[in-house]
């Protein structure tokens, strides 16, 4: 059965898994057990210890929101969004191109390019989407790198799920992942973890609509 849940607006809120199904395996992937990246890893990246009891998972989670996931990630699959709505390949093209001066997602680049090229590659079937195509063509003359934020985009405006509801399912997802890759090394159960979940997803909820409303660069 589909679970819903209230947006900050009332709004019925889905998670995107429930859009998409298995027409997207990279949304599970950003809720396994291991996500894209471990935990300790992303928390060297943020310059944070080890990941090792409740404190610090806190502690990281909430750094990653601040430093990476609403500055650079959201925003990044904001604009791959519009991009795609607009058929703009040449600008997505640029855009990806662009991430690969984001000294924030080096660390997390072969993970990223690797989940969004495979995902990429599934849609190769859709030969009737001319935007789709092209950039997987590019991706396979090593043109462009397909993070998989931009993936993430694409397929929201492939299937139509609405930009707010994308965003926050994406922060949701990651954010679930990872508690559930530190749980076993931190030690906390699975009501702890949901307990920290639904802790750290309401200032998620109350920050995505300015994500939405942002007007991305051109």
């Amino acid at each position: 059965m589909t679970t819903l849940s209230q947006s900050p607006s009332g709004t019925a809120f889905v998670e995107p898994q429930h859009w998409l199904g298995d027409c997207h395996p990279l949304v599970e992937q950003l809720g396994s057990a291991g996500g894209l990246v471990a935990p300790d890893a992303a928390a060297a990246t943020l310059q944070l210890g080890p990941v090792r009891d409740r404190v610090a998972l806190r502690e990281f989670l909430r750094a990653y929101h601040a430093e990476l996931l609403l500055p650079v990630e959201l925003p990044a699959i904001r604009r791959a969004w519009g991009h795609a709505t607009g058929n703009e390949f040449r600008e997505l093209a640029r855009f990806d191109c662009a991430l690969r001066d984001e000294a924030r997602l080096q660390p997390f680049a072969t993970a990223s390019q690797a989940a969004g090229q495979r995902q990429l590659r599934r849609f190769r079937p859709l030969r009737d989407v001319r935007l789709v195509q092209r950039y997987l063509a590019a991706m396979e003359r090593e043109e462009v790198q397909a993070w998989h934020t931009l993936v993430y985009g694409v397929t929201m405006w492939l299937f139509s799920l609405p930009l707010h509801q994308g965003l926050l399912g994406y922060a949701r997802q990651v954010t679930r992942g990872f508690i559930r890759a530190a749980a076993e090394d931190v030690g906390i159960s699975a009501r702890e973890g949901k307990a920290l979940f639904e802790e750290l997803a309401g200032p998620l909820a109350a920050a995505v609509p300015a994500v939405v409303a942002a007007t991305a660069p051109s």
